[in-house]
């Protein structure tokens, strides 16, 4: 072998092993200024739950039949998990890292129908599921819910009952159909204080819808039974 090689060997040799170590004292500092760096915080997320609870005894039973809610539907954009927030007259805002653990019509549908099995105007009040025959039938359009920060922030929430009786030798079998609205002003501006103050709208809703019912109760029409 003649001393050019040799020379050109421990020449690519050097080259290589200065390589090597250039990479990895670039990787001892970029592992160092990584362990220094400082740690982004964990982007936290919460569930929520609306369920408003009757308080108070029982009303006195005015229907032996029995009531089984219908469909619940939710108007766009307050049909999803996310909360809602206005903060314009045209502009709303979806919380995606606070959510709903169910669809508002699922929540506020049970919420509703415990609510008014507890108030004992009618013998029961069943889950849509149920294969039970609809005597009185209950069906419920949520037109609002979200919180208004325009101004002074408030939980607002807004439902429309529809009460059917079924009997096919009426023209018209809906009972009833009203529209009730709360606005519940709110603390500050937290996710957990808007969804206090959603439930308690809802609860004074169902309050309110509770005692229009029991007071039409006592004269509803009879529905058509099976024979």
């Amino acid at each position: 072998m003649s001393l050019l090689t040799i020379n050109r060997l421990h020449s690519n040799l050097y080259l290589l092993m200065k390589r090597i170590v250039v990479t990895g004292l670039v990787a001892v500092l970029a592992f160092a200024l990584l362990a220094c760096a400082p740690t982004r915080p964990a982007i936290e997320t919460a569930n929520w739950l609306l369920a408003p609870e009757r308080t108070g005894p029982p009303r006195k039973m005015q229907s032996p039949f029995w009531l089984k809610m219908g469909a619940f539907s939710v108007a766009t954009p307050f049909d999803g998990k996310s909360l809602i927030y206005r903060l314009g007259e045209q502009r709303y805002e979806k919380d995606f890292y606070n959510a709903y653990i169910a669809t508002p019509s699922n929540m506020i549908a049970n919420a509703s129908r415990q609510w008014l099995d507890q108030s004992g105007i009618f013998r029961i009040t069943v889950a849509q599921g149920t294969s039970f025959f609809p005597f009185y039938t209950l069906q419920a359009t949520v037109d609002e819910l979200y919180g208004d920060y325009r101004s002074k922030p408030e939980a607002v929430v807004s439902v429309q009952f529809f009460l059917t009786v079924t009997n096919p030798n009426l023209t018209n079998p809906l009972i009833t159909a009203k529209r009730y609205t709360q606005r519940v002003a709110l603390a500050n501006n937290l996710p957990q204080t808007l969804i206090l103050g959603q439930q308690q709208a809802l609860a004074e809703i169902l309050q309110q819808f509770e005692a229009d019912l029991f007071a039409a109760s006592a004269t509803l029409p009879k529905p058509i039974t099976r024979k």
